[in-house]
């Protein structure tokens, strides 16, 4: 299942041709970084994590078994050394609880989204999601940004199908909840 680009150059290299290697790295490195450094949230550790992460699969390449895209198991290595990292540093990240989401309702967040200009809206959303604890991080990106299926998700997060459709709708409603905190804030300023 890995993709058809993808499957040329794991070709390429398992025949002999390992300057091919670095076209998947090409396609596939700022995705991994991006991973890697939400999760450790120090930019050379995210560096090494990503770099290690590279050599491991390419190390590996010959057991890739082709039954999942060459992305999912690539950042499944890498989320898993971020993983590591962070618990060797005993760092501690936030995770969205039921009880920071307010039950507002989508037609209510659309009429106050409607309002705002289409770039004032990519960049709150782009805000929002930078804001995200590394796990949330990493899924909206994966699904939204990378759209990976909940399955693929699910092997690299090794969180179950089920789990990451729940994350993934609190974090929505978190994000909805965050987007009509500023709506409000803006009417305010407007109204002041």
């Amino acid at each position: 299942m890995a993709s058809n680009k993808d499957q040329a150059y794991i070709n390429k290299v398992l025949n002999g041709d390992t300057s091919a290697y670095s076209k998947l790295v090409d396609n596939h490195k700022d995705m991994a970084f991006s991973i890697a450094l939400k999760i450790v949230r120090v930019r050379e550790d995210a560096e090494e994590i990503t770099q290690d992460a590279f050599i491991k699969a390419y190390q590996k390449l010959s057991s890739f078994r082709k039954d999942s895209k060459f992305s999912t198991w690539l950042y499944r290595i890498v989320y898993n050394a971020s993983i590591s990292h962070t618990r060797k540093k005993r760092l501690e990240s936030t995770e969205l609880t039921p009880g920071t989401i307010d039950n507002y309702s989508v037609d209510e967040i659309n009429e106050s989204v409607g309002q705002m200009d289409k770039q004032h809206k990519k960049e709150l959303v782009n805000k929002l999601i930078d804001q995200l604890p590394a796990l949330e991080f990493t899924l909206i990106n994966l699904y939204y940004r990378q759209e990976m299926s909940i399955d693929e998700i699910s092997g690299i997060t090794d969180l179950s199908a089920s789990n990451v459709k729940v994350k993934l709708f609190r974090i929505r409603k978190a994000m909805f909840q965050n987007i009509q905190k500023e709506v409000r804030t803006d009417n305010k300023k407007i109204y002041s």
